[in-house]
């Protein structure tokens, strides 16, 4: 059985390597509306998403992240756009809302023909001095706790094939 959804789900790579243009406004608010309609426990809509097209805060959000690490580098991978999400730290479905809108937006990406990757430590980054005061600039509630983030541009490369999928998978109980 083969249709565009799981066409787009099965096509859909890691890019980390991305073309210096931005992406358009209209991919960029196509992006943004798919992650808002990602299931969220009882209906809550708990996430808050924040993209970032300024190199200043890209630049010093690359800085955090890297430093979270302990590495340097840009763990965004240089891309023209991140988009971040956020929830209630009090939401116990916070990181599960989260993952849902991060995929949804993935999907979504690789759909308009762009490329994305799922960047961790968000969570970190925002518990520190430096990432409250930015969630405060944002105008996100006290006790927002970041889930994740994608990186999104342009691929520079063509993604690599999928690998094969694991023998055992799958079980299916009758």
């Amino acid at each position: 059985m083969e249709n565009n959804l799981l066409h787009v789900i099965k096509t859909r790579r890691s890019c980390r390597k991305y073309r210096p243009e931005q992406i358009p406004d209209e991919a960029l608010n196509a992006i943004l509306e798919a992650g808002t309609y990602a299931p969220t426990g009882m209906g809550l809509q708990s996430p808050f998403i924040v993209a970032v097209q300024d190199e200043a805060l890209k630049d010093r959000l690359a800085r955090m992240n890297a430093a979270v690490r302990g590495m340097s580098g840009n763990p965004y991978y240089d891309a023209p756009t991140y988009i971040l999400v956020f929830s209630s730290a009090d939401c116990p479905f916070a990181v599960q809302d989260g993952s849902c809108v991060l995929e949804n937006m993935m999907l979504a990406a690789h759909a308009l023909g762009l490329g994305s990757c799922w960047i961790n430590r968000e969570r970190e980054m925002f518990a520190t001095d430096e990432g409250r005061q930015l969630l405060k600039e944002w105008g996100l509630p006290d006790g927002t706790v970041g889930i994740g983030a994608i990186s999104v541009g342009y691929p520079a490369a063509e993604p690599a094939a999928p690998k094969p999928r694991k023998s055992d998978y799958i079980r299916i109980l009758r």
